[in-house]
């Protein structure tokens, strides 16, 4: 079978034509893929996905380059017989599209290149932006804008893009911007003066047609720079959106949106010097709880000694063998966060002879925080992990101090008895 004859090499604007059915196969999709005799449609390669469109009204949903078998067109849809005529259309908007982006990625790659000597090692058109991953060494806000600024430069003198088929031969005497990947025939992408390289995708045929091209982000990737971009209708739709997001932020300052920036610099430190003043209130909020907890727990003991000791009950409690121990504090919070049980925490051992063992049904799930001062007994983490136990969770720690929770919020006073046990018979 005939390789498929690809109209697009010649005229990438090209979006109706007729061809003849050669060949139907079914794909594991369940749809079916229809090979042609001629096709305006672009399969998926080089970086560029495939065109879209239509076939006598059924809709293509993919173009597959089968190389030497030819393109696959896959269809939703009863297929048309072998050997008819069949009427195809290619969605333009979506051809424009692909049309603007790689034409900009030519021109943004060998921008590049005359300014650094940087060539493009890899090429993505993604569904809102593009990706080209370059050598550039030392990559920098300024760098980027330099080579924005020559693309679109190149972009606005509106230069002439021409198409030339050279063999092998030929091509190895032409100063290309990058290497061929396949040996025979091959098809060059020319932009009048400026750049030549080999490709199989479609392109404008003047430089205008791309618009403009705009930077969205650059990072350092696998020893490459890789730069996102947008061009043509993706760079009008990307201003729009930051257009409209940069008014939103202006409008909540009752400002014009160029002031935006500095108002918001302006918030952020106050926000910074707000949240330091908060942390320092935290924490004498902390120390004050910390001591009434402290006050109240060692009343609540007093008052036990005195009642066990007018029943003459000879215990731990009523003998006063208590003494060398910890004093213990528990306490179960309602929507307290762990961050603030920690706070709790810290201020409590930071007491002589302190063990904290603090609890919260926060929103629906188990938070624990258990610690002990540095003269006090009692291993925390262990501690910890039994009492994560009864609450379907996990948590750990060091030995004097540790943090968990889990889902069974009902067990939570169950979790701390249960440490309060295991510590007491320590």
């Amino acid at each position: 079978m005939p390789a498929t004859e690809r109209l697009y090499y010649n005229d990438s604007h090209l979006i109706e034509f007729e061809a003849r059915v050669v060949e139907i196969s079914e794909r594991v999709s369940g749809w079916t893929a229809v090979t042609l005799d001629r096709t305006a449609f672009y399969p998926t390669g080089g970086g560029q996905p495939s065109d879209t469109g239509t076939l006598n009204g059924l809709r293509v949903v993919e173009c597959i380059d089968d190389e030497d078998n030819g393109v696959l067109h896959v269809i939703q849809g009863r297929p048309p017989e072998v050997g008819t005529t069949v009427k195809g259309r290619v969605d333009w908007l979506r051809r424009l599209d692909h049309i603007q982006q790689h034409t900009g990625q030519h021109i943004l790659s060998q921008a590049f290149v005359t300014l650094f000597k940087a060539p493009t090692k890899g090429f993505r058109v993604l569904a809102e932006c593009c990706e080209i991953d370059v050598e550039l060494a030392n990559p920098s806000n300024e760098a980027i804008e330099r080579g924005v600024e020559l693309a679109n430069n190149v972009i606005w003198e509106d230069r002439q893009i021409t198409i030339q088929t050279v063999t092998s031969q030929q091509a190895a005497e032409l100063p290309l911007r990058k290497e061929p990947s396949r040996d025979g025939d091959l098809r060059l992408i020319e932009i009048d003066g400026f750049d030549l390289t080999p490709c199989g995708g479609t392109h404008a045929f003047r430089t205008g047609e791309v618009g403009m091209i705009a930077v969205r982000h650059w990072e350092r990737a696998k020893g490459l720079t890789r730069i996102e971009f947008v061009a043509g209708m993706r760079a009008l739709a990307d201003y729009r959106r930051a257009n409209t997001t940069a008014r939103g932020v202006a409008s909540l300052f009752s400002a014009a949106r160029d002031d935006a920036p500095a108002l918001t610099a302006r918030m952020l430190d106050e926000n910074k010097d707000l949240h330091r003043r908060l942390r320092s209130l935290e924490a004498n909020a902390a120390d004050l709880e910390a001591k009434e907890l402290i006050q109240s727990t060692a009343e609540q003991l007093s008052d036990l000694r005195d009642t066990a000791a007018m029943k003459s009950v000879p215990s731990a409690v009523a003998d006063g063998s208590v003494s060398s121990r910890p004093l213990v504090i528990t306490k179960i919070f309602t929507g307290r966060q762990a961050e603030s049980l920690k706070q709790l925490a810290h201020a409590l051992i930071a007491h002589e002879n302190v063990v904290a063992l603090l609890a919260s049904n926060d929103h629906g799930t188990a938070r624990l925080v258990f610690a002990r001062s540095a003269d006090a007994s009692g291993d925390m983490n262990a501690l910890m992990k039994e009492s994560c136990a009864l609450l379907d969770g996990r948590g750990g720690g060091k030995p004097d101090m540790a943090q968990g929770g889990g889902k069974n919020v009902e067990k939570l006073e169950d979790a701390i008895d249960a440490a309060m046990r295991a510590l007491l018979h320590d």
